[in-house]
């Protein structure tokens, strides 16, 4: 099992990362270009910078989770003074598979930190519990799998969700709140 220092040094940069996005690439740099952690988070996160944290990043250009949480994720690293490597998650199943959501599912983004050694210091992911709970209610909504309409309502929910993601500063406070609670 490659250790997690390894992990990270094979992970891409941001730069590389958004270079080779074929999907949802306009959305995260979006949000990136709009978030702004304020005053009271950045003071908090500045007391990290001596730790020498650094952060590997489980995704996919294709999740809007990940759309959604790795620019926020980026905001907090630079305030942090954190190196962020991606890694991705389909041409990496064996570190997947060791950071499951309820033991059975490849959800990402995960965010594994580790320190210098290589030591994991915290995970997060793949959603803040806030996040979680709206998806869990508008997926409870939808009409049964079997229902003609199913599809269709599916993909409107999920149309929603997306833009919500993209739009709403709020959003992006919860997620950034839910990170830094790990972090600190």
């Amino acid at each position: 099992m490659l250790e997690l220092n390894s992990w990270f040094q094979k992970g891409l940069t941001k730069d590389e990362y958004i270079g080779q996005m074929t999907r949802n690439k306009e959305g995260m740099v979006s949000i990136y270009d709009r978030f702004e952690l304020d005053s009271v988070d950045k003071k908090k996160l500045e007391a990290l910078q001596s730790k020498n944290l650094k952060a590997i990043v489980l995704t996919e250009d294709w999740c809007g989770d990940a759309m959604l949480n790795n620019p926020v994720l980026l905001r907090i690293a630079e305030a942090a003074n954190m190196e962020v490597r991606f890694v991705l998650r389909d041409q990496n199943l064996e570190l997947m598979d060791q950071y499951l959501t309820n033991g059975t599912s490849r959800a990402i983004p995960i965010f594994i930190f580790i320190d210098q050694e290589g030591n994991e210091v915290g995970v997060w992911g793949p959603r803040a519990p806030e996040m979680q709970a709206l998806v869990e209610k508008g997926r409870a909504e939808l009409p049964d799998k079997d229902a003609p309409d199913f599809q269709e309502k599916q993909l409107a929910f999920y149309k929603s969700l997306g833009t919500t993601y993209q739009t709403d500063p709020s959003t992006w406070q919860t997620v950034a709140n839910s990170i830094i609670s790990v972090l600190l």
